[in-house]
């Protein structure tokens, strides 16, 4: 099973992107789903997850209000809807799942795609 991120790119402060990840060899709808990113020269961080019916979605506090994330399981593809960006949202992005349940801290994610780059020039 393997996961594929794309729709990373530049983009101007106040400005929208649309991150997908799409997975290969096994079934959306058995995973939680979450994205992280890594802001350059700083660890990896939670970012919003969505559990595998998407009954329920969270978000950490610094995106709330500015990301949407959604999820088309007959698709195979997780979505991250960006608005409003900011510099501070500059990172690489990385989606992930989980079998078992979802969460907040990286360690609980077993599958992770490969990244993609997000940058907001200021």
């Amino acid at each position: 099973v393997q996961l594929q991120a794309s729709g990373g790119g530049l983009v101007d402060t106040g400005g929208s992107l649309r991150l997908s990840c799409t997975i290969s060899g096994g079934l959306l709808s058995s995973y939680a789903m979450a994205w992280f990113r890594q802001p350059p020269g700083k660890e990896r961080e939670f970012v919003a997850g969505i559990t595998w019916s998407a009954v329920r979605t969270y978000y950490a506090d610094s995106v709330k209000g500015r990301f949407t994330i959604s999820r088309n399981n007959a698709g195979g593809t997780v979505f991250l809807q960006m608005n409003s960006l900011k510099p501070e949202d500059t990172a690489v992005y990385y989606c992930a799942g989980d079998l078992l349940k979802s969460g907040s801290h990286a360690e609980e994610y077993k599958l992770w795609g490969q990244g993609t780059q997000v940058t907001v020039s200021s």
